[in-house]
């Protein structure tokens, strides 16, 4: 069996180790998302251990000890600084108003794909423009996909159910 990293993907658990979404939803209920055929065969695919425990809301290395004592893998002693974001986000396009908001766990229950969905939206956009995405979690792997694309992005915590996320064309 491979070894879990902090950059194995959920695809690459799911595919690995039977039961994986069974010990993700008893780790943390919030991880029960992963019910949803169309998160496990989009975002699960890009979505890291370090991302999906900030979808959580739990420290990276505490998802990753979790998962390896869970299949009979010793705990590692990672760095702490691990459990910090890689990115930095920009605040400013927050003050700056939505062209359009959309909701992505509506979409989700829709089965459909909020990736793809705002990635198609921001073509037709004009540069400078803003869509927000409303959500339940801290959308962290559409975060990382956003910013690999050149765009700017911002998230909000509202509270532990509620986040915005900002993406500027």
């Amino acid at each position: 069996m491979k070894e879990i990293t902090m950059s194995t993907t959920v695809a690459e658990l799911l595919n690995e180790y039977e039961g994986m979404k069974d010990i993700l939803i008893e780790i943390n209920p919030r991880f029960k998302k992963l019910n949803n055929p169309v998160l496990r065969r989009t975002l699960a695919k890009v979505a890291t251990v370090k991302q999906a425990a900030i979808v959580g809301g739990m420290k990276p290395t505490e998802l990753l000890n979790k998962l390896r004592q869970k299949v009979g893998q010793k705990p590692l002693d990672v760095d702490k600084s691990m459990d910090k974001l890689d990115i930095d986000l920009d605040d400013d396009i927050a003050l700056i108003p939505p062209k359009e908001t959309i909701d992505a766990n509506q979409l989700l229950s829709e089965d459909k794909n909020p990736l793809a969905i705002v990635f198609n939206k921001l073509k037709s956009y004009n540069s400078g423009e803003i869509i927000k995405i409303t959500s339940d979690f801290k959308p962290e792997p559409l975060i990382e996909e956003f910013i690999k694309k050149g765009h700017k992005v911002f998230c909000k915590e509202l509270n532990e159910t509620e986040f915005e996320t900002y993406v500027q064309k």
